[in-house]
This record gives structure tokens, sequence and C-alpha cells, in this order.
């Protein structure tokens, strides 16, 4: 079994390293881990559960069109205006939110996945910020954007259930853009079997180490982010790619993956 401390110790002995190249890749993973998408998504919901409906809108706009009296019409250009300006600022969201889902799934997640080559890389060498790309060179992009769209959609669903679901099937997925990192052309079935069984006994240690960072996040919070961006980040990114090397030679030794 691994060790918390000892993960972390290789993990800062390896981001320090390549420092700048490191912190420039955790930026771009903090950047593409979708934050200001949930944020926006909320924003949206919320303007679209006002009492004012649609229906209301044209009534208004009939019954403008056969004169009221001052004080109705007064109230009612108000109503217009005001519905008008609902209605465009829906819509501006919805495409916000569509570009966001589309940049997600065609470019933040193959990113993802080129971060997280970057740190694997980065435990016996010293590999540039152009890591980050690899996916799209790889010669497997479609391959690497379907698997990764699929594991988020199936975290999704089973979200829809409860949340406990949804949270144990996060880190039985956890490894996901790790092996693709490696192995960008692997059959998707082949990813997800090979990364439930790396996190098989191991979800809970994995939570615990993820929760060992909350004070390093809340510092990082009272710095404005600014001390997450210089060495909690890059820490963490590191810590993640220790873990999953230590499952892939966990896997090596039981003979479930070649």
């Amino acid at each position: 079994m691994w060790e918390r401390a000892e993960l972390k110790m290789r993990a800062k002995i390896a981001f320090r390293r390549n420092y700048w190249s490191a912190v420039l890749v955790a930026f771009v993973l903090m950047l593409v881990g979708g934050g200001a998408y949930n944020g926006i998504k909320k924003v949206y919901d919320r303007s679209n559960n006002n009492s004012y409906s649609y229906t209301d809108y044209m009534d208004d706009i009939y019954n403008y069109g056969y004169g009221y009296g001052y004080g109705d019409y007064e109230e009612s250009v108000g109503r217009i205006l005001d519905s008008t300006f609902g209605v465009i600022f829906s819509a501006v969201l919805g495409i916000v939110l569509i570009v966001g889902v589309l940049f997600s799934i065609f470019i933040g997640n193959p990113l993802r996945v080129g971060g997280n080559r970057f740190f694997i890389m980065n435990q016996t060498e010293q590999p540039s910020a152009k890591t980050l790309g690899y996916a799209f060179t790889s010669g497997n992009v479609g391959n690497v954007i379907v698997t990764m769209f699929l594991m988020d959609l199936y975290i999704f669903l089973w979200s829809l259930l409860l949340v406990i679901p949804g949270i144990v099937k996060m880190y039985e997925y956890m490894m996901v853009p790790y092996i693709l990192a490696e192995n960008p052309g692997m059959e998707r079935a082949e990813v997800f079997m090979i990364s439930k069984r790396m996190m098989d006994g191991h979800k809970w240690d994995a939570f615990v180490l993820q929760l060992s960072f909350i004070g390093w996040h809340l510092l990082s919070a009272m710095t404005w982010g600014i001390f997450g961006i210089f060495y909690t980040e890059p820490y963490y990114q590191a810590t993640m790619a220790e873990l999953y090397t230590w499952n892939r030679e966990y896997a090596f030794q039981n003979g479930y993956i070649q």
C-alpha cells in the first residue's frame, strides 16, 4: 500500500526540479477544470426561473398593439423591456454555456490528458510545457475526446441517481486521463476496466490524499489564488501523477495490464 507522505515527498522533488514548466502546465489544468463553467450554468438556470413567462411576454405585445390606457401602457412597456432583456440575457448565457461545453470536450479534455502526461514524464525527466498538446499530436485525439466525454457523461448520469454513486464513479474513473496520457489509442472499454481495477480498494485512500491538500487550498484562497498558482496546483498535480505511477506498477505486478 502506498503512503501519502512518500507520494507527496516524491511529488515535491519532481515539480521543483522543473518548476516553471510545472507551474505553467498546472495553471492550464486549473483553467480547464470547470469552475467558471459551473458558475455560468447556475446563472443561466436562475435567469430562466422567473415568474414572467414567454406567454406573458406575447400577451403584452398583443395588448400593446391594441392600445392601453396611460398607466397600463407604461407598465406594459416596462414589462416588455424587462422580458426582452431577460430573453437576450438568457440567449447570450445559453450560447456561452454551449461554447463552454464544446471547449471542455474538444479542447479542455485533450489538454487535461496532455497535462497529466507532462506530470508523469516529469517524474524521471524534464519535459517542456509543449507536452500539453500531446493528445492533439498523438494521432489518437478522436479516441481521447470520445473516451473523456464518456467518462464525464457516466459520472454525470450516476450523479443523477444520488450524490454518492456519482462520487464513487468519479474515483473509479480517476485514472482514465492518466491511462490515456500514456496510451491514447487504447480501446475505451479497456481504459475504463483498467482504471476501475486500479482504484479498487483505493477510492477512500485517494479521497483522503486529496483531502490532505485542504490546508494548502485554504492558504491559496487567503492569497487570492497566487499561492495556488505557484505552489499548490503543481504540487497537487505532481502528487496525483505519483499515485497513478504507483497504481500502474501495482497493475503490472498483478498482471491485469501488460
